[in-house]
């Protein structure tokens, strides 16, 4: 039986191919992918459609595995209606769940907010920030929150402040099926020069160190307490390991790369057989920090 879909004012496209939406550029289709017009299409979707019909969020794909069979259900992609970002006082700035670090990070520099920069650095949109504890250079998104907007898997908004995720290391208390349309980022007075100063530090270390020129997916796995990661894959012999169209980075061992025509199966079992080997180098398990989705 086909699935009669509620109707939107937004774009929703069937069978929709997500590898050139995701840094891999590896993996199957959405079942349908729905990009809504505005806040109140997401609501009414949400609410219409079958509560039996899993939904996910989908960013920047920068962090992500999609596998290649594909993802059931529907894939909800924020695009520029959620995208602004803009002060709400001297130190706030309000942002929609599909804008960029970038964008956010450059807002602040122009009003002075400092405490931010370090979303510069980071491949991806506020609301996978949100919903990841999103972290790096010393900061975590859990440091600059003070609340966000969710749109609930029955199509019914709320607003839940920093205290209510549950954040830890790189991990939301988000509830399943939420999606982030929006969130409140507090930093703290600076001046614009040093800002954009520590922003090109930033982008200078990162340029330095990752691979950034390559089909990636940002780091593959969370430092274990006391260790880093890149260090033990590294120990373990890891470094420029390669599966089928995969590698581990020579240039960042904490990050797999896309050769070519890797499947998502390849760069999947390449970070598996990595876990292996530094557990058993180590002893440490290491832990996925990308998220992977969709069927085998």
């Amino acid at each position: 039986m086909v699935q009669v879909l509620p109707s939107v004012s937004g774009k929703l496209t069937a069978d929709a191919p997500l590898a050139p939406l995701v840094w891999f550029k590896s993996g199957g289709t959405a079942e349908w992918l729905f990009e809504p017009k505005d806040l109140a299409d997401l609501q009414g979707f949400l609410r219409d459609l079958d509560p039996a019909t899993p939904v996910m969020a989908l960013g920047l794909g920068s962090n992500m595995i999609v596998r290649d069979g594909g993802v059931p259900g529907v894939v909800v992609r924020l695009g520029k209606p959620f995208a602004k970002v803009t002060p709400v006082d001297a130190l706030t700035l309000e942002c929609g769940g599909g804008a960029s670090g970038i964008l956010v990070s450059s807002t602040a520099r122009d009003n002075g907010i400092a405490g931010v920069e370090f979303l510069r650095s980071i491949p991806g949109t506020v609301g996978g920030f949100v919903r990841m504890n999103g972290g790096a250079y010393g900061g975590e998104v859990k440091d600059i929150l003070v609340d966000c907007d969710v749109v609930l898997r029955d199509g019914s908004l709320a607003t839940l402040q920093n205290a209510d995720l549950g954040y830890t290391y790189r991990h939301s208390e988000l509830p399943g099926g939420a999606i982030v349309v929006a969130a409140r980022f507090r930093g703290r007075p600076g001046e614009p020069a040093a800002i954009q100063a520590e922003m090109d530090r930033i982008s200078a270390s990162r340029e330095a160190s990752q691979p950034l020129r390559s089909k990636t997916g940002g780091s593959t796995f969370k430092n274990p307490e006391g260790h880093k990661a890149w260090q033990l894959v590294d120990q373990a012999g890891c470094r420029g390991l390669q599966l089928g169209g995969a590698q581990v980075s020579e240039k960042h061992t904490n990050f797999l790369i896309n050769t070519g025509e890797a499947t998502s199966s390849d760069i999947e079992a390449l970070g598996e057989e990595v876990r292996r080997r530094v557990k058993e180098n180590s002893g440490v398990t290491l832990e996925w920090e990308i998220q992977r989705v969709g069927r085998q």
